[in-house]
């Protein structure tokens, strides 16, 4: 790598057009894809790479995708990518996150040499599986959830390896969707490659290959400046998770959270084994939630990359509910489960300094499928109250950063019909500041589908802070009937799923 060193003028503008091209590769993502998760709700994420597998820039995507992408990179560089070639790989236990995300990298190569990679993470609404929309919430292992993907070439010397996607679209409900989202994959990562060579013509390789260097320094830098300002000592946390889909039991998960200096361990010890359902965590996807949470403590100027993290050590025993090993189920522990990790660490972090209230603390999954079609959606909740103001209301918070589908766009797509969309009012935590409201959304299924909950904080609401109350849980029915947090059912048309979503916790004691 370059040895070149660029002045603080040169790297501000090289880590902007970096990250520039991150941003565009997701934009030419959403507009080219063709189902409403990725066009609409934007369940997707993009980044760059530099050679060695370290992510030097990426878009303002979904906090669960983007810490998880590493993994994934390395996994191809095993494999000898060539200039040219596209990998496709979801597998949970090679860098992948759940089955439905599919991840598609692709070498930049400049004068036939590899520089970096860019990479491309969506949430493709069936990959086969026992149900539609490949989200069960009954599975009992890896092979119940969908077809699984091992670091494969998608696309060899630019030209599609058709064996490896006939098979992907043979073992799908909606073939022509899931091609229409990797060709848009495809093609971002394609813009990503032009763009980082236009970028290298104007300024050169070693410039170039010095900003990646610096942009990474910088972040570690800023990084561990920001953790030297937090108390040193070990902060202790637990929350649980309601059920597993095979038992409504609890899961506990435990955090011990160690402040040194300008670095930062968190360990999961005592946390429980690897369950019988599906909310285990690939190590992946608990570093992506421990990520999300040292985010939250750093200053929101500090650019996202491997620097940013090389100050965090986590250690999760092997075996565990957020260290599964194959072929345990994992569809809701990147959902669920990396909430509710998120949610104890900041908890654990919370007895340092002064954090918000608890959001609403689950993505709300809900997922219905029939003959052609598959419908899939997080529910926006409230988040949590600070000491500078309420919580916002119907919004995504913690590990999601989707929008919602809108109406029109559900009704003209799918044979459901809208029959309530609002805010919950008062679901909020009361305090000195008031947690935000959840939502209800309520679909009315026009044909008989199949329907999968994935949800949480149904028995327990979000936590207040600083004498704030929790907020309200939320609750799931069909046709006025109670579901439990993980539930599946078979639909008849004219049946009606709602879905009410939980309230931020509030922040400081009520007045008077």
């Amino acid at each position: 790598m370059s040895e070149q060193r660029l002045d603080p003028v040169t790297l501000s503008v090289l880590a902007s057009a970096l990250a520039g091209i991150a941003e565009e590769m997701g934009a030419v993502l959403i507009r080219g894809a063709y189902s409403s998760n990725v066009k609409e709700r934007r369940d997707c994420s993009t980044a760059l790479f530099d050679r060695e597998g370290r992510m030097v820039a990426q878009a303002e995507h979904i906090p669960v995708h983007l810490g998880a992408m590493p993994e994934a990179v390395a996994a191809v560089i095993e494999r000898e990518p060539d200039p040219g070639d596209v990998f496709i790989v979801n597998d949970p236990y090679s860098g992948g996150t759940h089955l439905p995300d599919i991840t598609l990298v692709s070498p930049i190569s400049q004068a036939d040499e590899i520089v970096g990679f860019a990479v491309t993470r969506a949430h493709h609404s069936d990959v086969g599986g026992m149900r539609p929309g490949s989200m069960p919430s009954d599975s009992r292992d890896l092979y119940q959830e969908g077809l699984v993907i091992p670091p494969l070439r998608l696309v060899r010397a630019g030209e599609y390896v058709r064996d490896v996607l006939d098979l992907i679209l043979a073992n799908v409900r909606t073939p022509e969707v899931r091609r229409g989202d990797l060709r848009a994959q495809i093609a971002a990562n394609q813009l990503g490659e032009r763009r980082l060579r236009e970028l290298i013509e104007r300024r050169g390789r070693d410039t170039v290959g010095a900003a990646f260097e610096e942009v990474l320094a910088y972040a570690e830098r800023r990084t561990r400046e920001a953790i030297t300002e937090l108390p040193d000592g070990e902060y202790e946390a637990e929350d649980q998770l309601e059920g597993d889909g095979v038992s409504d039991e609890d899961v506990p998960i435990r955090v011990r959270a160690a402040v040194e200096g300008d670095s930062i361990t968190v360990d999961f010890e005592g946390t429980s084994g690897a369950v019988a359902g599906n909310v285990n965590c690939p190590l992946a996807v608990t570093r992506s939630a421990c990520y999300f949470a040292l985010r939250v403590l750093l200053p929101s100027d500090l650019p996202a990359n491997a620097g940013t993290y090389a100050a965090l050590d986590i250690r999760a025993p092997e075996g565990s509910l957020v260290n599964a090993r194959p072929p345990s189920a994992v569809v809701a522990g990147n959902v669920e489960t990396s909430q509710r990790v998120a949610d104890a660490v900041l908890l654990a972090f919370a007895r340092a300094v002064d954090l918000p209230a608890q959001g609403q603390g689950t993505m709300n999954n809900l997922i219905i499928g029939g003959r052609g079609f598959t419908y899939y959606e997080t529910i926006g909740g409230g988040q949590g109250a600070s000491a500078t103001g309420a919580g916002a209301s119907g919004v995504h918070v913690g590990m999601s950063n989707t929008l919602n589908t809108p109406v029109e766009a559900l009704e003209l797509e799918y044979p459901m019909r809208v029959e309530r969309y609002e805010l919950e009012y008062g679901s909020g935590g009361a305090g000195k500041h008031y947690g935000g409201d959840g939502i209800e959304r309520a679909v009315r299924v026009l044909e008989p589908a199949s329907l999968s909950l994935l949800t949480d904080r149904r028995r327990h609401g979000p936590r207040g802070a600083a004498g704030g109350e929790p907020g309200r849980a939320g609750r799931n029915s069909l046709n006025g009937e109670e579901l439990p947090p993980k539930a599946g059912r078979e639909l008849a048309a004219g049946d009606v799923v709602s879905v009410r979503t939980p309230g931020g916790g509030g922040y400081g004691e009520v007045a008077g």
